[in-house]
């Protein structure tokens, strides 16, 4: 399985962490816009500070993709860079790509054949069927969006949903009871229920949310006794947005005390000490661990 992949490296080096390499141009330092391939140079030196407390790294499409051509390569080299130097580190394509099944196939193609990523973000809202070009690939981890850090990510799903919970119409003659449930809720219960066949499912659960991802935790234990169904979760949100970190640890751990993905871009590679800000929030997740 995929995630044996993460779960190895994480008991390796003791480490939940995942260094966000969002090499925003405008963002990185002077002296890295001097060389030919500017994003690139940056990520190679935040891998190698930082690689030893990373169990991954992820990079979001959005700041490569900016750059046109030029940024594509150097994502697509920082890929080869990591795959040849670091090959034991899980990487994520953060794109939240959501299209019909037949376009799917080229981002497959781009993301996990060509790019060489482990997983990729994705959008739930055009269902399973449209998904399932990245849910068939056993090989590759499809991270599906749940509950997002996003101060409005409540607009869609905070929305209550209906679904039939008895109809006692054939019984008693009364009208059908109907449970209502937060659209969260029901893409937590899809995914980790039916969506994760193939065992290589993932959701993005803010730490933000910290009561969320405690319900949604226990959606995951529900699974019938199976350690391996017990979904992991991308946890965006520490640093720049201020997530707790204490809580999202006590309600996002799994039975094995793995589980989480938890991801610090800006808060890392911006620092003025980037393997210092990784250590310290590594020593940080390693205490909030401890029984």
């Amino acid at each position: 399985m995929i995630i044996d992949k993460y779960n190895q490296r994480a008991k390796k080096i003791n480490s939940l962490l995942c260094v966000g390499l969002d090499a925003d141009y405008e963002k990185i330092p002077e002296k890295f816009k001097s060389f030919e391939f500017p994003q690139y140079e940056f990520n190679k030196y935040i891998i190698e500070l930082t690689h030893e407390f990373a169990a991954a790294f992820k990079m979001n499409s959005a700041f490569y993709e900016a750059r046109g051509d030029k940024g594509l390569r150097e994502l697509k080299m920082t890929m080869d860079y990591l795959i040849k130097n670091h090959p034991d580190i899980f990487t994520i394509l953060d794109a939240k790509r959501a299209d019909i099944g037949n376009t799917n196939n080229g981002y497959v193609k781009s993301t996990f054949d060509w790019l060489g990523f482990d997983a990729i973000t994705l959008n739930p809202y055009l269902g399973q069927e449209a998904l399932m070009p990245f849910l068939e690939r056993k090989d590759k981890c499809s991270i599906v969006l749940c509950r997002t850090s996003n101060p409005g990510a409540g607009e869609f799903q905070d929305l209550k949903i209906q679904h039939r919970l008895l109809d006692l119409a054939n019984i008693f003659g009364s009208w059908p009871v109907f449970l209502s449930k937060p659209l969260w809720q029901v893409v937590a219960e899809k995914v980790s229920k039916v969506w994760n066949k193939n065992k290589n499912c993932m959701l993005v659960v803010g730490a933000t949310y910290p009561e969320e991802m405690k319900k949604i935790r226990a959606i995951t234990r529900e699974v019938p006794r199976d350690i391996s169904r017990e979904m992991t979760f991308l946890v965006p949100g520490i640093g720049a947005q201020g997530g707790d970190l204490e809580a999202v640890v006590k309600n996002g751990l799994n039975s094995e005390g793995l589980g989480l993905i938890i991801n610090s871009s800006r808060g890392i590679i911006f620092s003025d000490d980037p393997k210092a800000e990784a250590k310290k929030l590594c020593e940080e997740i390693r205490q909030c661990r401890k029984p």
